[in-house]
């Protein structure tokens, strides 16, 4: 049995481990990172974050899309796209990162481990019962996986989560996603785009209810263009499966079929193995470790982030958060708090992407607010690109013009939201996007009229 002793031994190696590990051994810290896989990375690299945003990427090239409004020219392969044709891309992405993590861990000189992880007592951590790594400080990063619910069967070729869908044999001609949540929303448009008929079935009949409600009708509107047939209301009550394709029975009775089904009905910590009980420390709810502010477990020295500790699991926040809670537990005098407002992203066909206040969120609180609009199609950058359906909503407290929330539906809406994130985070208002001067032909021009557009509904409000 061998022995070591560290600083800092992190569990975990996505984006919170990463970074958690990084941001120590920045500092001096003497840091192990185990993982349990053969590929660093975690789920945000090998099967998540990355892996699928570059398959929507992919799907956006072989299907043509982004050559809409070139009236006479097909430039779509999707007719004779092969899985390969799919898969490649990815592969490429997925190598690339997981290199990029190994090198900044040695970079940083992060001893790493490779193998199960689990607790001995609440300084012991053993690796695949070979190796004991003592430590002043753990951090638990260990992401999560996909949960299969009972309905569906286990280790049936036709019947793929969200990480076995990357191992795809074959294109299907017919696909059933089953939950709409961001996972499943994305997935139904990246297939939707090569030509898949897709069915879209959920419990609910709002799509990603977190979303304002105008950009959620928007996205709705837009899936059901790209040709996804919308199954709300509705639970998978049975499945079958067999060689030759699926059949879902739902609660109502309705049948359907298909060649397969992707399953996206949520994920579970990655905490199950890791002997928690040796810590000092218990689970709730799928896997979740209850942290403080301090992303501090109920072991003072032990902390986790991430995936595990919950909502809002985003590979930006796991970063943040893992960064912070080293800092609290070495004292680094460095960053001390998360971001007041935080981005969310969502890899749709097309992208929606929010940060700050809905119009719900803001009646809820009793703010007199006014909304700002404007639209793709009104803008030079939006008609060049064929955006027929995007749009910026901005929202502003009604007296002074406060910026509250940022809405955006349409091309690279996650990278066109950062300029109203930034404004949220300065405080600014609608003064800030009138001074500007934007690029011309730019998306990011759009912050000035949805101004101009707020300014004057409060002006007729007013008479």
């Amino acid at each position: 049995m061998t022995n070591a002793a560290y600083d800092l031994v992190v569990l975990g190696s996505g984006p919170a481990g990463e970074k958690g590990a990084a941001q120590a051994a920045y500092f001096g810290k003497r840091v192990a990172l185990v993982e349990r896989e053969p590929a660093l990375g975690g789920a945000a690299a090998n099967t998540g974050t990355l892996p699928s945003k570059t398959l929507r990427e992919t799907a956006l090239t072989l299907s043509g899309f982004r050559a809409r409004g070139l009236y006479g020219v097909d430039l779509s392969l999707r007719r004779q796209a092969t899985v390969k044709d799919f898969l490649h891309r990815e592969r490429h992405v997925v190598d690339t990162e997981r290199a990029r993590v190994g090198a900044n861990l040695d970079r940083h000189r992060v001893d790493t481990f490779t193998g199960p992880a689990a607790f001995v007592n609440p300084h012991t951590v053993s690796v695949g019962g070979t190796t004991l790594l003592k430590a002043d400080v753990v951090l638990i990063a260990t992401g999560s996986s996909p949960r299969r619910p009972a309905e569906f069967p286990a280790d049936h070729p036709r019947v793929y989560d969200s990480d076995s869908i990357l191992r795809l044999g074959d294109m299907p001609k017919r696909l059933i996603v089953v939950g709409a949540g961001v996972i499943g929303c994305e997935y139904a448009c990246t297939f939707a785009a090569l030509g898949v008929e897709v069915a879209l079935v959920d419990g609910r009949d709002v799509l990603l209810p977190f979303l304002d409600r105008e950009l959620s009708t928007a996205l709705k509107e837009a899936i059901v263009r790209l040709g996804v047939k919308l199954v709300v209301n509705e639970k998978v009550k049975a499945c079958r499966a067999d060689a030759a394709g699926v059949a879902l029975e739902l609660g109502s009775g309705l049948k359907l079929e298909a060649d397969a089904v992707l399953v996206a009905a949520g994920r579970t910590s990655n905490t199950g193995e890791l002997a928690l009980a040796a810590a000092g420390l218990a689970t709730g709810e799928r896997g979740l470790i209850e942290v403080d502010g301090h992303y501090r477990t109920k072991v003072p020295h032990i902390y986790a982030a991430g995936d595990v500790i919950g909502f809002p699991a985003l590979a930006s926040t796991s970063m943040e958060q893992a960064r912070l809670a080293m800092v609290h537990a070495f004292d680094l005098k460095y960053k001390t708090d998360l971001a007041p407002v935080l981005p969310y992203g969502i890899y749709t066909i097309p992208e929606v992407a929010m940060a700050g206040e809905t119009e719900e969120s803001l009646k809820a609180k009793g703010v007199d607010y006014v909304a700002g609009r404007a639209r793709y199609d009104q803008n030079a950058r939006g008609i060049i690109i064929g955006d027929a359906h995007g749009f910026l909503k901005l929202l502003f407290r009604r007296d002074d013009l406060r910026l509250l929330g940022v809405h955006v539906i349409g091309e690279i809406a996650s990278e066109i939201s950062h300029i109203g994130l930034t404004a949220l985070m300065t405080g600014a208002g609608a003064d800030l996007f009138i001074r500007t001067c934007y690029n011309y032909p730019t998306l990011g021009d759009l912050y000035k009229y949805a101004a101009y557009d707020a300014m004057g509904r409060r002006t007729s409000a007013k008479c």
